[in-house]
C-alpha cells in the first residue's frame, strides 16, 4: 500500500546520500588515515544520525528548527564551525607530520568510540541534512501513513546510509588504494582539510 511512497523515499535518498558532502569528506578521509575498521565506525555513526533526524521529523521538530530563523541559524553556524575545525585540524596535522613523513607512520589511528562520534556530530549537524529529510517527511510522506510505517521508513534510510559508506570505506581501506593515498601524506591531509573548509563555508553562506 505504501510502497509507491517508499521508492520515492529510497531515490531520493540514494541521489542524496551519493553525492559528495560533509560525510563523504569526512568518512573518505577517515578510512585512508585509520584504516577500514575506523571508516566503518565513522559510517556506523553517520547512519545512527539519520535516525536522529528521522526522530524529529516524525515528533515535527524538524519543522519548528526550519521555521525558527534564530535556532536554524544556530545550527547552521554551529555546524558550519565544527567543519571548518576539522579542515583547520587537518592541515594542521599536515604540516606536523613534515613535508617528507607518510600518514600511516605519524598519524595514530582514531579510536572506534571517537570515530563513531565524528561520523554522529558530521550529519547531525548538517543543516542541510534537516532540510532534506524533513522535504521527506513532509512532501513525499502524507499525514496519513501510519507512525510504525514512518518508523519502518527511517530504519531503511539509516541501514541504506551505512552500507553506502561502509562500501565506501572498503574501497579507499583497500590496500593499493589506501597506499597511494598514503604516499600523498601531507599533501593528501591537506586536500582534506581544503575540502571540509569550503564545505563550512557553503554552509555557512548558502543553505537552502
Amino acid at each position: 500500500m505504501y510502497w509507491g511512497e517508499f521508492l520515492t523515499i529510497a531515490i531520493a535518498h540514494f541521489f542524496a546520500v551519493a553525492s559528495p558532502g560533509p560525510d563523504f569528506a569526512v568518512v573518505t578521509r577517515q578510512c585512508v588515515t585509520s584504516g577500514t575498521r575506523v571508516g566503518i565506525w565513522t559510517s556506523l555513526g553517520v547512519s545512527a544520525a539519520i535516525l536522529l533526524h528521522v526522530s524529529y521529523c516524525i515528533l515535527g521538530v524538524a519543522l519548528l528548527i526550519s521555521q525558527s530563523p534564530f535556532y536554524f541559524n544556530l545550527m547552521k553556524y554551529f555546524a558550519a564551525g565544527y567543519l571548518f575545525y576539522l579542515g583547520i585540524k587537518s592541515i594542521v596535522n599536515s604540516f606536523v607530520m613534515g613535508e617528507n613523513l607518510g600518514i600511516e607512520k605519524t598519524q595514530p589511528v582514531m579510536n572506534f568510540r571517537k570515530a563513531f562520534i565524528l561520523g554522529f556530530l558530521t550529519n547531525g549537524l548538517n543543516p542541510k541534512a534537516t532540510l532534506f529529510f524533513l522535504a521527506l517527511f513532509t512532501a513525499i510522506v502524507a499525514e496519513s501513513t501510519p507512525t510504525l510505517i514512518q518508523v519502518i521508513y527511517g530504519a531503511y534510510l539509516a541501514t541504506a546510509t551505512f552500507i553506502w559508506f561502509a562500501l565506501l570505506s572498503s574501497l579507499f581501506g583497500m590496500p593499493g588504494i589506501r597506499h597511494q593515498l598514503l604516499n600523498a601524506g601531507n599533501w593528501f591531509e591537506r586536500g582534506m582539510g581544503i575540502v571540509l573548509i569550503i564545505l563550512a563555508l557553503q554552509i555557512a553562506f548558502n543553505v537552502n
